[in-house]
């Protein structure tokens, strides 16, 4: 914190900016993408490439309060397994327009709940899926878990359809900030399903953990955090809770006097960093940390980290497709996303077509941006060799939007002959900083908190 009042100065406690997992982001797509233009994107999938699948599940057995996210609440499990047959059918017509030889690079199943599928839907999803595309070489298959809706019966169904990597959901182990955010969940029942994941062969685990939640204190999070670390995770998210009640309904339900101050969040995100360090974890761009054997620290120190919609990743395959309600697909030409409602998700397939709603094709200086964003948040150095290397740009454009960048920011960002740097008493600001080279108009969009 011995930076805090010039951080403060640069506006970084009143800042809302994007978390840049794409560019431009989602609040920037439009109608120009329809099912007819991403069925020709999924055809020019080069034959025998690696790609990566995205499989969303929008459904909960309880909606925690903290949480954005687009879920719905059940408690039956018939629109589950409803929702289970749509992705069947969604998969089936890929399976028309998908060159031959694709293999998958990862397969990631997120939510809402996916463990919310019964034993028996999650096999056959899983074979409808490799009956398509099946896993490539040293392909990653990975599920987030909630502690409280997953059995032995659901566990023994994905390890054997091939799940190699879990992400259990944590975000605090305090019993007050639990009941705060309507989500309670013990430690030793997350500590049970860590275990039981383990048993069964999986070899990696992630985990995932919040700043700034109410009632937090450093002692809090601190205590969270050990407990955390006894679970012996392989990666762990450290992300900031993005209070919203005024786009998220549910987040209502907390009281926003018990939330702690912008100086407070950055306070919490460096004690719990701070404990994550002492324990030999690596940092991975703004948020995330990992074992020095990772394979995202391994991709750190060969320079391949990427950033998707999933957040930080290891995983370098060109194309991502979006399965599922609201699911985005990342494509070389662009993004395409899937119909938001479930219900409209739902009726588009049934009618035998994809629910392409919108999204964004490439033009410009779209993929130049993109990759300097991404630079910034994964590496916090952007290459000048790098960019004129592989972008038709003018050596002087190229400086100029340098050089303003590190204008603004009162020195802490550095501009020398490698190119512009964050260093690490400023990274803080890193997302203010990747938001100097977005040329898309800023006050359409409700984003979260700088910090």
């Amino acid at each position: 914190m011995t930076h805090a009042p010039q951080l403060n100065r640069l506006g970084l406690f009143d800042a809302r900016v994007p978390r840049y997992t794409s560019y431009p982001t989602a609040p920037h797509f439009g109608a120009s993408v329809t099912p007819a233009l991403f069925t020709r994107w999924i055809e020019a999938i080069p034959e025998g490439s690696a790609i990566s699948l995205y499989l969303h599940v929008p459904f909960c057995r309880r909606l925690c309060w903290f949480c954005a996210c687009r879920t719905q609440g059940t408690s039956s499990d018939d629109p589950v397994i409803a929702y289970a047959r749509t992705l069947r059918a969604e998969i089936a017509l890929l399976a028309q327009h998908l060159p031959r030889g694709v293999t998958l690079s990862r397969l990631h199943w997120g939510g809402g709940t996916p463990t919310l599928l019964p034993a028996g839907e999650m096999r056959a999803l899983a074979d409808a899926i490799f009956a398509v595309v099946p896993l490539g070489p040293g392909a990653e298959f990975s599920v987030e878990i909630d502690p409280n809706e997953v059995d032995a019966a659901r566990l023994d169904a994905l390890a054997a359809a091939g799940m190699n990597r879990a992400s259990i959901g944590v975000q605090d182990f305090d019993p007050l900030i639990q009941k705060t955010i309507g989500r309670e969940q013990s430690y030793e029942l997350t500590k049970e399903v860590a275990d039981m994941v383990r048993a069964r062969g999986v070899r990696s685990l992630n985990a995932d953990i919040l700043y700034g939640l109410p009632h937090q204190t450093r002692a809090r999070i601190s205590d969270s955090v050990q407990k955390l670390l006894t679970l012996s995770p392989d990666r762990v998210a450290l992300y900031g809770y993005a209070h919203v009640p005024w786009m998220s309904r549910r987040q209502q339900m907390i009281p926003s006097d018990t939330m702690p101050t912008p100086e407070e969040r950055l306070a919490l995100f460096e004690t719990a960093a701070d404990l994550f360090r002492w324990d030999g974890y690596v940092d991975v761009g703004i948020d995330h940390f990992a074992r020095p054997d990772d394979g995202m620290a391994q991709a750190l120190r060969a320079g391949r980290l990427r950033r998707n919609f999933q957040g930080y990743t290891d995983d370098t395959a060109p194309v991502l497709i979006g399965l599922g309600a609201s699911s985005i697909s990342r494509f070389p030409q662009g993004f395409a996303q899937n119909a938001s409602g479930t219900s409209d998700h739902t009726k588009a397939i049934r009618a035998g077509g994809l629910s392409t709603h919108r999204g964004h094709v490439f033009a410009g200086e779209d993929v130049m941006r993109a990759r300097i964003i991404e630079a910034l948040m994964c590496d916090f150095h952007v290459s000048r060799a790098e960019i004129l290397r592989d972008f038709d740009i003018a050596p002087d454009r190229l400086e100029d939007m340098l050089r303003r960048a590190a204008d603004g920011f009162d020195g802490m960002v550095k501009l020398d002959a490698s190119g512009l740097s964050i260093p690490p008493e400023a990274r803080p600001l890193t997302r203010m900083v990747a938001r100097a080279f977005d040329a898309y108009d800023q006050t359409k969009a409700q984003h979260s908190a700088a910090v």
